[in-house]
């Protein structure tokens, strides 16, 4: 009996590659397109007020978005690790695991949300003046993320399935009607901040019954299943993406620090400033992850048929695109910093977009390394080291930007306190470097 095909084993390594890492980085940069858009009509039509109050909510809806990618990525890449071992039975278990285990988590935030919003914003930090603006939004998006971080986790197993296209999409479509949505109900009919959340919503909604499809192929490896259903299969799953979840936790921590020293310092114009900035790091980290993405189905496969050169290979492939990403991204970032602000805030001179320069041009080399820094990280997740992955996640996202921050504030250093985002990104590739550097794909142990 001859073994099907399967192009994550089997394919040559440059277009493999780029078969899942093409399809993902447009899927992705599609959603960081809708995002950034989203942000545009509100800081336009609604003003900067409206731009602070959705971006006070990051961090909370961080958090949301770290169990989901916890739960995704540990989860699919344990199921292509098993796919790659012709477990099917054992890969269908996580998968089914993963959907029920974010389907309640979802849920149970949902209600959690609705009676206590007030203490949310409270421990956001959040000026009073703006908990209405934020209320109105959160009301419509925590229902919205039960449909949203559901469909994402589904489009991870989709992709380890071998169909990215279909991920892809589901990404585009879903991007697409979110600025038509946007352009409509805030450009058009200049509804208030609920109708971005709702525009949103629809959106999410269409992406997800696309992604729904997937269970109409009879092709597909992955299937639901009732048997074998055990939680200490699923925590294996959540223990392998921990890397993940704390790549946007600390995230989530660390911009809540950010806009906790500059409501101290400069105010509600300080943080719709930075909204502008961390918009511009999302647009980069989502394109940077579409092209990790294409290392979790490859390398994770690739180990569990224990196939060592394709391995090293996947990890030169994907070095170079991610270095190439980043040349992109400082260009942008070093040339266009006005234009960048304009997008989002009409008054150039007015101190919201001021403060928006100022931090583009302070925060540009975190783009030299943090891709990098999600590469490495990615790798040791792949191959189902999870505390190396972890040790990563955790200085670049949590301990070395949370310090630094801290430090420069506290001995009031004649340079602004964000230049600690790019030197902890910079001290993190240091060490990720000499982690990797000490365990080569050539020298794993495959048990």
């Amino acid at each position: 009996m001859t073994t099907p095909y399967n192009r994550a084993l089997d394919g040559a390594v440059l277009p493999t590659f780029f078969y899942y890492a093409i399809p993902s980085l447009f899927g992705l940069l599609a959603i960081s397109t809708a995002g950034v858009v989203d942000g545009i009509f509100v800081g336009r039509y609604l003003g900067a007020n409206a731009l602070a109050a959705i971006n006070l909510l990051i961090p909370y809806f961080t958090f949301m978005f770290a169990i989901a990618l916890m739960v995704a990525i540990g989860g699919s890449v344990v199921a292509g690790k098993h796919l790659g071992e012709k477990d099917n039975a054992s890969a269908n278990a996580i998968f089914t695991l993963s959907l029920l285990a974010i389907l309640a988590f979802t849920l149970v935030m949902a209600i959690f949300n609705t009676f206590f919003h007030s203490k949310i914003f409270v421990l956001l930090g959040a000026p009073p003046a703006l908990h209405n603006e934020m209320y109105r939004y959160l009301s419509v998006m925590s229902f919205c993320f039960v449909i949203q971080l559901s469909g994402m986790v589904l489009y991870y197993f989709i992709r380890t399935d071998g169909k990215p296209m279909l991920g892809t999409i589901a990404l585009l479509v879903g991007a697409a009607t979110n600025i038509a949505l946007d352009a409509f109900f805030l450009g058009y009919l200049r509804w208030e901040i609920e109708w971005a959340a709702w525009a949103t919503t629809l959106a999410q909604t269409g992406q997800c019954l696309i992604l729904l499809s997937f269970f109409c192929h009879k092709d597909r490896q992955l299937h639901l299943t009732h048997t074998a259903l055990k939680i200490s299969t699923l925590m294996q799953a959540l223990y392998n993406g921990v890397s993940e979840f704390i790549n946007e936790i600390a995230v989530g921590v660390v911009i809540f620090t950010v806009h906790w020293l500059l409501l101290r310092h400069s105010g509600t114009n300080g943080v719709a400033g930075f909204a502008v900035t961390n918009y511009l790091l999302f647009v980069g980290t989502m394109i940077f992850y579409g092209v990790i993405d294409a290392v979790h189905v490859l390398i994770s496969q690739n180990f569990g048929a224990k196939q060592h050169l394709r391995v090293q290979q996947v990890m030169v492939t994907s070095s170079m695109t991610v270095l190439s990403v980043s040349l992109g991204m400082v260009t942008l970032a070093w040339f266009l910093p006005s234009y960048i602000t304009a997008l989002f805030l009409d008054d150039i001179n007015d101190s919201a977009s001021q403060h928006a320069m100022l931090f583009i041009n302070l925060i540009w080399p975190c783009f030299i390394f943090s891709g990098l820094n999600l590469l490495l990280s990615a790798y040791f997740t792949a191959i189902q080291q999870p505390r190396q992955s972890a040790y990563i996640a955790l200085c670049r996202g949590l301990f070395l930007p949370l310090g630094l921050l801290l430090i420069f504030v506290m001995l009031n250093t004649p340079w602004h306190f964000l230049v600690a985002l790019p030197v902890a990104e910079a001290m993190t590739f240091v060490f990720a470097l000499t982690l990797y550097n000490k365990q080569l794909p050539k020298q794993l142990q495959f048990v």
